[in-house]
């Protein structure tokens, strides 16, 4: 894989296309907002001016990062092999104390962990990264090491 592109699956693929055009279709009501405060008069004093012209800048400033991250994303298919990699769903035991949780292994651009998805760039996704099931591996966090074992992957 081309280091200057970020692995991605298909549907955060997606889910980027669909937040630019949905930021871009929201475009044309900041700046009638923008310019209907604008009328209001001194632009100085006028809140009205000041929150549409934030607005404005925000939405702007979301939508060029969200099209580098569609510039720079690589749609990634996992493989039907029993090795993490993007794409692939993965349960593993933390061998200290026996509990276990599930993650959806993503892309960075992707990362959502409200709906248990890490990226590979994240201290758990880059020790799965390319192992197998029943395979031991040390997770390198910050302020400790911890090991975990996977217990499966699926696609």
């Amino acid at each position: 894989m081309d280091s200057h592109f970020n692995q991605i699956t298909k549907a955060g693929y997606e889910h980027l296309k669909t937040e630019i055009r949905s930021l871009e279709n929201a475009r044309p009501s900041k700046i009638q907002a923008l310019a209907d405060a604008r009328a209001l008069g001194d632009l100085s004093e006028n809140a009205e001016y000041s929150a549409a012209k934030r607005d404005l800048r925000h939405l702007e400033s979301r939508m060029r990062f969200l099209k580098k991250q569609l510039q720079y994303a690589k749609v990634y298919t996992p493989s039907n092999t029993d090795t993490v990699e993007v794409g692939k769903t993965v349960t593993f035991e933390f061998l200290d104390d026996h509990t276990t949780d599930t993650y959806e292994i993503v892309g960075t651009p992707e990362v959502d962990i409200d709906n248990n998805k890490i990226s590979i760039a994240s201290p758990i996704g880059a020790a799965l990264l390319n192992h197998h099931s029943g395979d031991v591996v040390t997770v390198s966090a910050p302020n400790l090491n911890y090991q975990i074992k996977i217990i499966s992957i699926k696609v």
